[in-house]
């Protein structure tokens, strides 16, 4: 499933309205995630604090029964692309560093983590990180045959 333009716009517009929610010219909350609950039957994306208080809700027509077995992966890649895209309304947000945005599924069971905005950590893309076993043994090999 590769997002359609409508549903770019309509899960920036959610992030957005997530990210107005805590201004940066406020005094800072504290929370440690922001939990994005994305549901495959009804399409709804809802973002939700640590009290399990609701932030925001929007349905993203293109997610309203969709039956592919890899759905959050797609959303996840989605989402994530998002909030890089929007890295720096996030990371002025008036929440208390370190926080993170994270993807559950219908059962409030976290999927994976989305973003992690903090001063001194940064978390690599699982792409960028898929073969770095094998790159880095193949350093090692050659190193030790020199």
């Amino acid at each position: 499933m590769k997002a359609t333009e409508q549903t770019l716009q309509q899960a920036e517009r959610a992030i957005r309205k997530i990210a107005e929610k805590f201004p940066a010219n406020e005094e800072a909350t504290q929370l440690t995630d922001i939990h994005i609950r994305v549901s495959q039957e009804t399409g709804e994306m809802l973002a939700f604090n640590d009290d399990d208080n609701e932030i925001n809700r929007c349905v993203i027509e293109q997610w309203i029964d969709n039956k592919d077995d890899d759905f959050y992966k797609n959303v996840a890649s989605t989402l994530r692309s998002i909030l890089n895209n929007r890295k720096d309304l996030i990371e002025q947000m008036s929440i208390l560093k370190p926080y993170s945005f994270v993807l559950e599924d219908d059962d409030r069971e976290t999927i994976e983590e989305l973003y992690l905005v903090d001063d001194d950590i940064v978390i690599l893309d699982d792409d960028l990180m898929a073969d770095l076993d094998k790159d880095l043994d193949d350093f090692l090999d050659k190193l030790l045959k020199d």
